[in-house]
């Protein structure tokens, strides 16, 4: 008789391969500042959060490209692996309701977003640890200019 062996869903850290990030440097300061606050209730998303948080660029405000999903931006994105079109709005925790579409910043699908232009796609683990390609498609900034 063989008996498998079931391993957990992979979680952790994506893949070495991801897109630049860019965000405003008052946002990446804030974003710190929750991550550590929140690494006890949402370890998983707190740490997707630092390690993009690290590898990010910041800018100033004036100096942001249009196309760059930032806190509050709504956001459209392709989920290639089922094909499946998403549009949420990034916000903090106390924000969030999937409802209304607003995804918290300490979820894993959050923390992928974060920084990513038009164009850009991630390979990002789930809740569940599935791996997910997504690939933005629109990004329309809490002003109301939208970008594609």
């Amino acid at each position: 008789m063989t008996v498998a062996l079931l391993q957990p869903p992979r979680r952790g850290r994506p893949s070495a391969k991801r897109p630049p990030l860019v965000l405003l440097d008052r946002e990446a300061d804030a974003l710190f500042e929750l991550a550590i606050k929140w690494q006890r209730l949402h370890p998983l998303s707190a740490a997707l959060l630092l390690d993009e948080l690290d590898r990010a660029a910041t800018v100033a405000p004036d100096e942001l490209p249009a196309d760059v999903v930032t806190m509050r931006s709504r956001v459209v994105f392709v989920d290639r692996r089922t094909g499946e079109r998403h549009a949420v709005q990034l916000v903090y925790p106390g924000e969030a309701d999937m409802a209304r579409q607003r995804v918290s910043i300490l979820t894993p699908i959050g923390a992928a977003l974060i920084g990513l232009r038009v164009g850009a796609a991630i390979d990002w683990p789930n809740r569940q640890g599935e791996r997910r390609r997504l690939e933005i498609v629109e990004v329309i900034q809490p002003d109301g200019e939208a970008t594609t």
